[in-house]
C-alpha cells in the first residue's frame, strides 16, 4: 500500500532511541523527510545516518536539544521547513508514591507529557489546516486505558493530553488534519530494560529471567517490537487514515482485559 506521504516533512520526538526512533524508520521507509530531536547527540547523529542509509532519498536533519523547554521546541521546529506530521514523544515520569511528590514533580511531569505537545500542536495545527493536509501522533501509554498505581504522574499527565485531543481532533478533522494517540504497553526498548535492570537489582534476581517472566504473563507472550510500533504510526500519518481522529490505539499485545 502505498501511504500517499512520499515527500511530506515530518518532525519527531525522542526520535534517537526506541518507539521514536521506530516512527522515524517507518516514516523514512515511506519517503517522508524527517526532523529529529532528542538530548543525546551521539545517539541522535547514528540515528539520523542509519535513517539516511535507509532512504537515501529523503532529507534527515538532527537536532539536538531538549524538546520540553521553549528553546528545544523552537530549535526543532526552525530545523523543519513545514511540518506536514509531528509525532509527539517524550520520556515518562518517575514510579513512586504520590505522597513523595511535590508540585515541582508534578509541574515537571505536566511541562513533559502534557503540555510539550500542546504547544507544538499549537504551533503547527494551523498552518497544517491552511495546507489541508496534517497528522498529529501522540505518543502516550497503555496507563491512559488502564492506570498503574506508581505511575501517578504519568496517569495525570497523559491522561490531560488525551482530553484536550479529544475536544481539538474534532475541530482539524475538515481540514484533513488529525490528531490520534498511540498506548504502548511492554516494549522492546531501553526504557523497559532499565526499569527492569532495576528490578533485578532490587530482588537480587537475574535480570534474564525477570524478562522471561515478564514477556511471559502477555497474553502474545512477548514484547512488542519498535518496528511494529513505528508501522502502526506510519500508517496513522498516511493518506488512507484521513477518517481515524481522536482516537486511543492500544498496543499492549492484548494486556488489558476489557472489551472497551
Amino acid at each position: 500500500m502505498d501511504f500517499g506521504i512520499e515527500g511530506k516533512w515530518a518532525l519527531v520526538c525522542a526520535g534517537s532511541k526506541g518507539l521514536g526512533k521506530g516512527c522515524a524508520q517507518a516514516l523514512a521507509g515511506e519517503g517522508v523527510n524527517l526532523v529529529i530531536m532528542a538530548r543525546g547527540s551521539e545517539a541522535l547523529e547514528a540515528t539520523a545516518a542509519e535513517l539516511r542509509a535507509l532512504n537515501g532519498a529523503i532529507e534527515v536533519r538532527a537536532v539536538a536539544g531538549d524538546i520540553t523547554t521553549p528553546e528545544g521546541r523552537a530549535a526543532a521546529l526552525a530545523a523543519c521547513p513545514q511540518v506536514d506530521i509531528l509525532v509527539n514523544n517524550a520520556g515518562g515520569p518517575p514510579p513512586g508514591d504520590f505522597r513523595d511528590w511535590d508540585r515541582a514533580a508534578w509541574i515537571k511531569a505536566l511541562d513533559a507529557n502534557m503540555l510539550t505537545p500542546i504547544e507544538l500542536i499549537k504551533a503547527t495545527v494551523d498552518p497544517m489546516m491552511a495546507r489541508g493536509f496534517g497528522r498529529i501522533v501522540n505518543i502516550t501509554s497503555a496507563a491512559v486505558k488502564a492506570p498503574i498505581d506508581i505511575l501517578g504522574l504519568s496517569n495525570g499527565a497523559r491522561s490531560g493530553l488525551t482530553g484536550f485531543v479529544a475536544g481539538l481532533a474534532r475541530k482539524t478533522v475538515s481540514r484533513n488534519v488529525t490528531i490520534n494517540n498511540l498506548l504502548p504497553g511492554p516494549f522492546d526498548t531501553d526504557r523497559l530494560a532499565a526499569t527492569m535492570a532495576g528490578a533485578a537489582k532490587a530482588s537480587g534476581r537475574p535480570l534474564a529471567e525477570l524478562m522471561a517472566e515478564r514477556a511471559a504473563q502477555n497474553p502474545a507472550r512477548r514484547f512488542g517490537t519498535a518496528a511494529e510500533f513505528g508501522a502502526a504510526c506510519a500508517f496513522l500519518c498516511s493518506t488512507q487514515a484521513g477518517y481515524i481522529t481522536g482516537q486511543n490505539l492500544l498496543m499492549d499485545g492484548g494486556a488489558y482485559p476489557g472489551t472497551f
